[in-house]
């Protein structure tokens, strides 16, 4: 049985993936990891900065992929702790799904749009978090894991062009894109995602 562990955006919303997650096949063990004071899930004591909560999502999927090298599926912000895990515990990892992220990139040569003030504005999410900047673009050949991902061409906060980036920079990565996804492509297109998911699950197995 494959063990996928799902990762929200910075909304930090547990529903985010429901949709997807009711066309995967039963026969996939399923988990979806909460962020602390994001979502309305109420804060943690040992998570004041993004490091504090990079440490509780890496332990997390640690504990979850114990017995079994798990496939991560992560939107947006998720995605950074996604390629974290990878980097840090590859062992645990079998393959990695990131949807519509900047994977700890430097994004300021693409032509994106800042989204901070816009989640402050529409998001319980704590202040320390949209001061954040991870620069991992010289790690990303050291995975060695396959790598989905999925972008839609009408998403503004990670345009095509960081897809395509990042299928330039792992080792073993295909990007599928989806046509009139947004941001939250995942949500508005869950059958279309689902189904590239699955086709990736059977080229791996």
């Amino acid at each position: 049985m494959e063990n996928l562990i799902f990762l929200a955006g910075a909304s930090g919303s547990v529903e985010f993936w429901q949709p997807v997650i009711s066309v995967l096949s039963p026969d996939y063990a399923k988990h979806i990891i909460a962020y602390p004071e994001f979502g309305g899930v109420p804060a943690h004591v040992d998570i004041q900065n993004f490091a504090d909560l990079q440490r509780y999502v890496i332990h997390s999927l640690r504990h979850l992929s114990n017995q079994q090298p798990s496939i991560v599926v992560a939107q947006s912000m998720g995605g950074i702790f996604a390629v974290q895990m990878a980097l840090k515990h590859p062992e645990q990892i079998k393959a990695l799904v990131l949807v519509a992220t900047s994977g700890g990139i430097d994004l300021s040569p693409f032509n994106v749009v800042d989204w901070r003030e816009d989640y402050q504005l529409n998001f319980s999410v704590p202040d320390w978090f949209v001061n954040q900047h991870i620069g991992l673009d010289d790690e990303l050949d050291k995975i060695q894991c396959p790598v989905l991902l999925i972008w839609g061409n009408q998403d503004p906060i990670s345009p095509v062009s960081v897809g395509r980036y990042l299928e330039s920079r792992f080792t073993q990565a295909h990007l599928r894109i989806v046509q009139g996804g947004k941001h939250d492509l995942a949500f508005e297109f869950a059958e279309q995602v689902a189904s590239l998911i699955q086709h990736f699950i059977y080229s791996i197995e």
